[in-house]
């Protein structure tokens, strides 16, 4: 399968998609929009993480605003081409790794932000760069934003659109790492090789856990952990980890 603003490629059960058009910050257009999403949506049974990240100096600037047959409509835009991109990361039948290794704004940002988890380079910011144009935060970024940093750091971001330097979004919680330039590929790369030979189904099942944890009571949230713990005890995985455990030896997992 080709692709024109995007690179994809398999190895050792790790997909790496590049976002990759530098010359523009990696902006979304429609092509890459659909790009990312048949690239997700259409995954190999053999890869069990995906890292996702950008070429050159930027991780993706968000909207490409020459891209006039979508800014022509936005609310079509939005419905169409991005809910699908975001449903094919946040869905995914891997972890995905946002490895955000220079700036993401707007909707990059928020492309990043429904990753599994988002490493990013000390040098990278995010911003909530709509309201400099006019806009309101979308690609989900109202729904993920207070979730992340709470409601008053997330109402400040976007009414400001201030950029936040990697480290203070490691620190407000809005993503789980910011490492040295120098160290960020191989950070990257181990934290990818972790969840590639970790228990899939597991990091599966924990995506779904802490999703419906918002809008759950205790009781349901319990309930929830029952049923997909019950899934996990009759896994490969978990018999595998187990008779690790006894012989004192490293497990194999397979993702099932």
């Amino acid at each position: 399968m080709s692709y024109q603003t995007i690179q994809f490629g398999i190895s050792d059960g790790i997909a790496t998609l590049i976002l990759n058009r530098p010359e523009v910050m990696n902006a979304l257009n429609r092509q890459m929009r659909a790009e990312i999403t048949r690239a997700l949506a259409t995954l190999s049974q053999d890869v069990r993480c995906v890292v996702m990240t950008g070429s050159g100096r930027a991780f993706c600037s968000g909207q490409d605003l020459t891209d006039a047959a979508a800014a022509t409509d936005l609310e079509t835009t939005l419905r169409d081409e991005y809910e699908p991109m975001l449903h094919a990361v946040m869905n995914c039948s891997a972890p995905v790794i946002a490895a955000v290794n220079g700036v993401a704004a707007g909707a990059g940002a928020n492309l990043a932000l429904v990753a599994d988890v988002v490493i990013a380079a000390e040098n990278a910011s995010f911003v909530q760069a709509f309201t400099r144009i006019g806009l309101i935060p979308d690609a989900g970024g109202t729904w993920m934003m207070p979730r992340l940093t709470g409601l008053a750091r997330a109402a400040g971001m976007m009414l400001f659109a201030d950029s936040i330097p990697a480290q203070q979004a490691a620190d407000w919680g809005m993503i789980y790492q910011s490492c040295a330039d120098d160290d960020f590929a191989e950070i990257v790369a181990a934290r990818a090789k972790h969840l590639a030979q970790g228990p899939t189904s597991a990091y599966l099942a924990i995506r779904e856990a802490l999703r419906q944890s918002f809008g759950n009571d205790l009781d349901s949230q319990l309930q929830l952990e029952a049923r997909l713990q019950g899934q996990a005890g009759r896994s490969h995985d978990f018999q595998e980890g187990v008779a690790a455990f006894l012989q004192k030896r490293k497990p194999v997992f397979t993702g099932k």
